[in-house]
């Protein structure tokens, strides 16, 4: 495509950022219990109106798990960190993703504060019934889902039986979730740019990510995770806060979001880091 006589190239920048970085990080354990291993089918439950920049992001996410480990060989693929999620598993293989259900409720069958009573019913609506499905319940704006705003930004779960993940979008409820991209007390560093341009999708992408390495590495409470400040779980993703890359992101030249790792269909994103078990240290795609 050109315009003007001149090609129009989508170009990244290696960019060196001010990330904010965790200035100790608390080891995770094996305490011995259960993780979810095999094939990993999601159920997702759209609460409220999503707006479709959201679902598109979130949509793509789960897609680009299953992806190759690297995107086209010049940028970390969504995919690698994902395996990272995987190698906890003994003998680790692949962990394969596959949304097989989607339902909305955009009338707010339960109102607009989610606490666990209220989130129990919504799950057979998004398996399908299927207790072997892992429940997503995915809340809009406006929505305070339990415990958010409490040191937890994502949420996840057993109710009986049923796994759950439940995310929503911070903007207003919690902004210091949806940092970098949204300003935060306590918060140390440069507010970033999202990927997308929305700053509800990319951070309940974050969320979303974190969430589903908590269901996988610590289902029950009692596999991978550390008590931090006030007893405080710590899990997979939250161990290492506030450490996007090792200094270093890529940069959209046409948006100028920030992130580090691309999916199956070009979308970029800005995954957390996360605890690898092979290594001991904060680990990210950059």
């Amino acid at each position: 495509m050109s315009c003007c006589g001149r090609s129009l190239v989508s170009l990244s920048l290696l960019l060196l950022l001010p990330v904010a970085h965790s200035d100790s990080v608390t080891a995770l354990t094996n305490h011995g219990g259960r993780l979810l291993t095999g094939n990993l089918n999601v159920g997702i439950l759209w609460y409220g109106p999503i707006p479709r920049a959201q679902r598109k992001a979130i949509l793509s996410f789960f897609r680009s798990l299953n992806g190759p480990d690297s995107a086209g060989g010049k940028e970390p693929h969504v995919s690698s960190w994902w395996n990272i999620v995987a190698s906890y598993q003994k003998g680790a293989t692949k962990l394969a993703v596959k949304v097989v259900n989607q339902v909305s409720d955009e009338n707010y069958s339960y109102g607009k504060v989610l606490i666990k009573d209220f989130i129990k019913p919504l799950l057979p609506k998004a398996t399908g019934g299927n207790p072997h499905t892992l429940a997503v319940i995915i809340a809009s704006k406006g929505v305070t889902v339990q415990d958010m705003c409490a040191g937890s930004c994502a949420q996840h779960g057993l109710i009986d039986a049923q796994y759950y993940v439940a995310v929503g979008d911070p903007e207003e409820e919690c902004p210091e979730c949806a940092w970098p991209f949204l300003a935060s007390h306590g918060k140390v560093g440069k507010t970033l740019l999202p990927p997308s341009g929305n700053v509800g999708a990319d951070s309940m992408v974050k969320l979303l990510a974190g969430g589903l390495a908590g269901a996988v590495t610590n289902p029950f409470g009692d596999a991978f995770y550390a008590t931090g400040h006030g007893d405080h779980l710590l899990e997979a993703t939250s161990t290492c806060p506030d450490i996007f890359s090792s200094g270093k992101l890529l940069v959209d030249s046409q948006n100028g979001g920030s992130y580090n790792a691309v999916g199956d269909d070009g979308i970029k994103f800005l995954l957390p880091p996360i605890w690898n078990p092979k290594t001991s240290t904060c680990w990210t795609p950059l």
